[in-house]
């Protein structure tokens, strides 16, 4: 491609004038593999952005958005609806865990975090608590970039730059993670349930009757891949009870299978009130998320004249009949193809291949946890992150393989149907560029 014509795309989340010098560009993808813009296969160790579980170009999906478009493009969900945005909620809501019955859609996990913490909010003043107006993150956590999404994350780089505008009335507990307890973990580290106790610290603080809601991912991805320790989610779940706060679970990356189950209270039996997602959600295909919430939650709502609205709060493709018809399809495919069922399977062989990198020189930590999962390089004295994304330039030019990199962390999100074969071959060359960097 020409250099001039990479240089109107803004990228986010991307050294741009770097990018530019010799640019990674994908033209093609089919099931496990992207096309590279000079004609050469790479495997995705990825899957997308945590984003294509079962496989890019799903012919399932593809037909039913093919079929969906020359049939309703759009249509507004403003006072009239779409059948298929009421098709995949009910489709969602069953496959949810127990008590969750009904479903907001947005349009990205950011905005899926920004309706959950509005509801939350708007929730606690329907029940004649309106005083409950703080809200709770974790450090390290990642909640997208939105203004609100990025008052309760807790990943420095994002919110430095706009930290004066930041929404007030947002306090975080701390993160999980530490070396020098949790290095090397297979799964959620047997160090760490305490950490939870840092809510009640806050409760302690602000009031916990001013606490509207705190949100966790329950596995945290995009920091660098950090599982819970055991015990720690139940304990934010006995916090947030005693004081009546709301347990928010931002999901955009562990629902849909990442963690062998539908959703992450199926796997960690701790069950939240409000649950984010996106991503999966459609297989990455069209751009949708969606908010769940408890019964008990929705119905506060609905307490006003029947002709009120009773949030004022959407979006113009809220519910997009082609986004719907792709998330119909993909659900139908993990269900049809026991994609879960395989997402569950292969997890002991991924969590065996990233621990072969434990005893590398370069390698700080592993960790897992379903089927996320992160190599620590070392990083170069006073050159944060350089290994890092050097690693993945090679991995792409080299060994035709897309992996990601935050900073020094080498992450990897593998197809939940992903072969055990050409994973296992993606891992040898991963160790080809991590034994040849300096």
């Amino acid at each position: 491609m020409p250099a001039a014509a990479t240089d109107a795309f803004w990228m986010p989340f991307t050294a741009n004038r770097d990018f530019r010098k010799k640019p990674r560009i994908i033209t093609g993808a089919s099931g496990h593999y992207y096309t590279a813009s000079d004609g050469s296969k790479l495997y995705d160790t990825f899957s997308g952005l945590w984003t294509s579980g079962a496989g890019h170009c799903h012919p399932k999906i593809v037909e039913a958005v093919q079929k969906q478009v020359a049939t309703l493009d759009f249509s507004m969900t403003f006072q009239v609806s779409n059948d298929k945005a009421f098709a995949l909620a009910e489709r969602v809501t069953k496959m949810a865990p127990e008590g969750f019955t009904q479903c907001f859609f947005t349009n990205s996990g950011s905005e899926s975090v920004d309706t959950a913490l509005k509801i939350a909010l708007a929730y606690h003043r329907a029940r004649g608590e309106g005083q409950r107006t703080r809200l709770i993150g974790r450090e390290r956590g990642y909640h997208g970039v939105n203004f609100g999404g990025m008052s309760v994350g807790g990943i420095v780089p994002n919110r430095k730059a706009f930290s004066a505008n930041l929404i007030p009335g947002v306090d975080h507990i701390r993160h999980t993670m530490d070396l020098a307890h949790t290095a090397y973990s297979r799964g959620q580290p047997e160090w760490g349930a305490h950490l939870a106790d840092d809510l009640e610290r806050l409760a302690g603080l602000h009031g916990g009757e001013n606490i509207a809601a705190v949100i966790v991912e329950p596995v945290a991805g995009s920091t660098g891949i950090l599982p819970p320790p055991v015990g720690y989610l139940e304990r934010l779940r006995e916090i947030c009870d005693r004081h009546g706060i709301l347990l928010i679970f931002d999901e955009v990356i562990t629902a849909f299978g990442r963690l062998g189950k539908p959703f992450a209270p199926q796997r960690f039996g701790v069950v939240p009130d409000i649950i984010t997602t996106a991503k999966g959600l459609t297989n990455g295909v069209i751009p949708m998320g969606a908010v769940l919430v408890q019964d008990k939650v929705f119905e506060a709502f609905m307490q006003g004249p029947p002709l009120a609205i009773e949030l004022f709060h959407g979006y113009t493709y809220s519910g997009h009949p082609v986004a719907a018809a792709a998330g119909l399809a993909a659900l139908e495919a993990y269900e049809s193809e026991g994609i879960f069922e395989q997402s569950a399977a292969l997890e002991p062989l991924f969590e065996d291949m990233l621990h072969s990198f434990a005893d590398h020189e370069r390698v700080i930590d592993v960790r897992n946890c379903g089927l996320m999962g992160a190599i620590e390089l070392a990083p170069r004295d006073g050159a944060p992150g350089a290994r890092g994304i050097e690693v993945h330039k090679r991995c792409f030019w080299d060994e035709h393989l897309v992996i990601r990199n935050g900073m020094d962390v080498l992450q990897f999100s593998p197809f939940l149907n992903a072969k055990a074969d050409e994973l296992e071959r993606a891992f040898e060359g991963v160790r080809r560029v991590i034994d040849a960097i300096d």
